[in-house]
């Protein structure tokens, strides 16, 4: 049950207008979880900045995504896991690519260590080792590859806990349940 009321199309102020129509045209929808966030314009129109700027990096569209289901994964968050799998299937991911990221795993070894990159930051609350960073920098990872990929923890830390918090109802097809055998395994 939503705790924040999703701010409808035709009661938005200007300013929130603007954003659902520049989101509208992006996505096709205004997806609930940034109705909810127009509540306060400062928030929707934060959110869409920082998602917009860090998304125009180095990491490539599948690495976005499968970080946004590492970390939807770790924080339980239906919202985002429902979201980031329709997402992931649009850039190119398998379904089994997607249950691997959910997992903070992938068959491809230095993504894999991206994955599990991801997952102590997240786990360990940004309290990463020098070795850490060092084996993503021999797997050929750079420093604004290192820094963006804890931006885009960031974010999805702030969606999760955002649609957690605010009870946001899912738009987008659930994601499926995970095989317990592969959960214990993380």
């Amino acid at each position: 049950m939503s705790r924040l009321p999703q701010i409808a199309s035709g009661s938005a102020s200007n300013e929130v207008q603007e954003l659902f129509d520049s989101v509208q045209k992006k996505l096709g929808m205004v997806p609930n979880m940034m109705r909810a966030m127009a509540n306060s314009p400062g928030v929707l129109e934060g959110y869409l900045q920082f998602s917009n700027s860090i998304s125009r990096g180095s990491l490539t569209a599948k690495q976005r995504q499968q970080i946004a289901l590492a970390v939807s994964q770790d924080n339980g968050c239906d919202y985002c896991l429902a979201a980031h799998s329709t997402i992931a299937r649009s850039v190119g991911l398998t379904a089994d690519q997607i249950r691997d990221s959910r997992h903070s795993l992938a068959v491809d070894g230095k993504t894999n260590a991206l994955l599990q990159f991801v997952h102590k930051v997240v786990d360990q609350r940004g309290h990463v080792d020098d070795q850490d960073v060092d084996g993503l920098h021999e797997l050929g990872f750079t420093d604004a590859d290192i820094a963006e990929t804890v931006a885009h923890v960031a974010l999805s830390v702030l969606t999760n806990y955002f649609n957690i918090v605010a009870g946001t109802g899912v738009d987008f097809p659930m994601a499926p349940a995970l095989d317990s055998e592969l959960a214990e395994t993380n």
